[in-house]
């Protein structure tokens, strides 16, 4: 496996005959797909130790032990030790999985794999390891047990999550992600897409579950790791991200829960989202709006833009380097860019010599912050300048932004639109579906002041 790899397959069974025959050759597709690590999960005690051996193997391999609900009623003492102490001994245990309940083939009576549940979720938290949950037919029962049991002190996934998007907000609530297998790509598995449409891209990872559930085209024949790309690509589609990002954000999110491979991430001045390069310029902000998601991670879409310095000119330019074809330049990181007005007019400069577009994403209070009118100092440099309503009226807007303009802070905004339509070419007005702000009624503000007008949604932000 290579390092340049950038998805990580969550949930594989990649220790069984199914890929005894050919089973370098399967890392190597693997590895040609972008995978950068596999975790094998145990499902009983021979296939948890043959994880664990894979593990002490292959580099990028890590492993998960546990036992299947399928064999709850075969679950001794012992299990539980065995278990116990493959997960302490060995450093490449990530987790304890996959366990759980299932209610739909019912091999093991429902009581027992309850109890087998709540006793490996005590020694999840004895030995501090997040769980992989195996749920079938059985979710309310699950999401009980979670709580009942205090699995939130270590955390989790729920795998190849079935439930609805109800059940998957209650999930990211108790603080566990959800893994998205193959069927996302199945015709009649409307639900899944529904859940990765709303649940945040930060709150998922991907897996195959191989040999099981391969995605289409592949359905019907063995699954392998490198088939994991199929998925991200699909939870791309529904994200209106690229393949990149999905596996960048998710491979960011599996690393935090498995602990693998934290050295951490450089700090990103420029960095892609889509085919967009966007430039981190500071971290201050104007704001503090309550529904952003920055002010609690420094990682958006999985770079990390905590600066230790704010960038020079110099310093920018650099890291934009040749970016080769993109559609757009965006000053738009951690914190507000137009706090920055001097450096954006010297970058954006060189930019429009190279004939990039460019936009900026901003909160619309510089007129306020400067005490002037900056609008046409950004004539002839900028595309594109898209800006935060969030809501109709200054009571709101001062409750949920928390302007340090106070009740001024809606006015400049609203003022900010109307003199950009007189300096850049296209200007939008953008208010994010915080639940309770009447979407429609931010619209119709935007379109009084003659402005373009697009929703962003609540579970993408950040």
């Amino acid at each position: 496996m290579t390092s340049h790899g950038f998805l990580i397959d969550t949930h594989a069974h990649i220790d069984g005959l199914e890929f005894a025959a050919d089973f370098d050759q399967m890392l190597a597709r693997a590895a040609a797909a972008g995978l950068s690590q596999i975790v094998t999960v145990g499902a009983d005690l021979e296939s948890s130790r043959a994880a664990v051996e894979l593990a002490g193997r292959h580099e990028h391999i890590y492993a998960a032990v546990g036992i299947h609900p399928h064999d709850a009623a075969r679950v001794t003492d012992r299990c539980y030790d065995v278990i116990r102490e493959l997960a302490t001994v060995n450093p490449k245990v990530v987790a304890i999985g996959e366990i759980g309940l299932d209610f739909y083939r019912d091999r093991a009576p429902r009581d027992l794999q309850e109890e087998v549940f709540r006793r490996f979720i005590r020694l999840a938290r004895e030995v501090a390891l997040p769980i992989i949950v195996h749920d079938r037919d059985a979710h309310e029962r699950v999401m009980t047990i979670l709580r009942e049991e205090g699995a939130a002190e270590v955390g989790g996934v729920l795998h190849c999550f079935s439930g609805d998007l109800a059940m998957a907000r209650e999930c990211v609530e108790l603080g566990f992600y959800l893994s998205v297998p193959g069927t996302v790509t199945y015709p009649s598995n409307e639900q899944l897409r529904e859940v990765v449409r709303g649940i945040r891209t930060e709150h998922l990872l991907v897996e195959t579950d191989c040999p099981y559930l391969s995605p289409v085209p592949h359905r019907g024949k063995r699954n392998e790791p490198a088939y994991v790309r199929l998925t991200a690509a699909k939870v791309a589609e529904l994200k209106g991200l690229s393949v990149e990002d999905v596996g960048r954000i998710t491979s960011l999110n599996a690393r935090r829960l498995f602990g693998i491979d934290t050295g951490g991430e450089a700090t990103r001045i420029a960095y892609r989202i889509r085919n967009s390069l966007y430039l981190n310029i500071t971290n201050r902000c104007s704001n503090r709006c309550s529904f952003c998601a920055k002010f609690s991670d420094f990682t958006v879409k999985g770079h990390n833009l905590r600066l230790e310095h704010e960038p020079s000119a110099a310093e920018v330019l650099a890291a934009i380097g040749d970016p080769g074809p993109i559609d757009e330049v965006v000053f738009c990181g951690y914190g507000e860019p137009m706090l920055r007005l001097d450096l954006i007019k010297e970058v954006a400069g060189v930019l429009k010599q190279r004939g990039y577009r460019i936009r900026i994403n901003t909160d619309g209070q510089a007129n306020l912050v400067y005490d002037r009118n900056v609008l046409p100092e950004l004539t002839g440099l900028i595309d594109c300048i898209s800006v935060s309503l969030n809501t109709p009226n200054a009571a709101s807007y001062a409750e949920l932004c928390h302007t340090p303009f106070g009740i001024a802070g809606f006015a400049g905004v609203c003022n900010f639109l109307t003199e950009a339509k007189k300096c850049i070419p296209q200007v939008i007005a953008t208010a994010v579906t915080v639940p309770g702000i009447d979407i429609a009624a931010v619209r119709r503000v935007a379109e009084s002041l003659g402005v373009e007008f697009r929703e962003r949604e609540y579970a993408e932000v950040g």
